[in-house]
C-alpha cells in the first residue's frame, strides 16, 4: 500500500544513525504540495509557513509510530488539514468575530494580495474559494488543485466517498455561480 520510497523513509526514520537525513528527506519531497494545500486554506504565506512548520513538528514527534496502514502522503495531508482547520479556528477566536466575518476576512485577504485584478479569472476563483464554507473548502481544494482521488480524500477527511462527491459538487456549482455572477 505505502510507496516502496517511502517505506525506505520510514525504515531510515526509525534508525537512530539515519532519522534526521530521512525526516529531511520526506520534508523535501512534501513540503512544497503541503505548503500549496495549506496556503490555499489560510491564504497568507506567514501563515502558511507557520501552520507548515507546526505541522512538521507534529509529524516528527509521530512518526515513529506511523502504522503504514494508509500512504505517507495521506496522513501528511490529514496532519496539513486538522493543523489548517486548527490555525482557522484560533483566529475566528482571537478576532471574537462570527464564521461569516472570518469568511469575510479570508476574502478580503485575497482581495489585498499583491497584483489582486478582479478582472483575472484566476483571481475570482480564489475569491470564490474563499466564500465557500469550510468543509466544501476544503473538499474543493484537494480535488481542484491536488487532483486527490476521492478514496485518499476519505481517507485524509475521514469521510465517506459519497459525502466528498457531494461537496465537490455543491463547492464547483457555488463557484460556477460566483464568477459567473461577479
Amino acid at each position: 500500500m505505502i510507496q516502496q520510497e517511502d517505506k525506505e523513509l520510514l525504515i531510515l526514520f526509525k534508525q537512530t544513525d539515519s532519522k534526521e537525513k530521512a525526516f529531511t528527506a520526506i520534508i523535501k519531497k512534501y513540503q512544497e504540495k503541503l505548503y500549496w494545500h495549506i496556503r490555499r486554506m489560510v491564504v497568507e504565506h506567514e501563515d502558511a509557513n507557520d501552520v507548515l512548520q507546526n505541522m512538521f513538528i507534529k509529524v516528527w514527534n509521530g512518526l515513529e509510530n506511523f502504522r503504514e496502514d494508509s500512504q505517507l502522503y495521506t496522513w501528511l495531508y490529514r496532519i496539513a488539514t486538522n493543523e489548517s482547520l486548527t490555525f482557522i479556528e484560533q483566529q475566528k477566536r482571537k478576532s471574537a468575530s462570527s464564521i461569516d466575518d472570518e469568511e469575510n476576512g479570508l476574502s478580503e485577504k485575497v482581495a489585498a494580495s499583491e497584483g489582486f485584478d478582479v478582472k483575472k479569472l484566476e483571481w475570482k476563483l480564489q475569491l470564490a474559494i474563499q466564500k465557500l464554507p469550510e468543509k466544501q473548502r476544503v473538499v474543493f481544494n484537494l480535488r481542484y488543485y491536488d487532483e486527490m482521488p476521492y478514496e485518499e480524500m476519505s481517507r485524509v477527511l475521514e469521510t465517506s466517498e459519497g459525502a466528498l462527491k457531494a461537496s465537490y459538487h455543491h463547492a464547483a456549482k457555488k463557484i460556477e455561480d460566483f464568477i459567473r455572477n461577479y
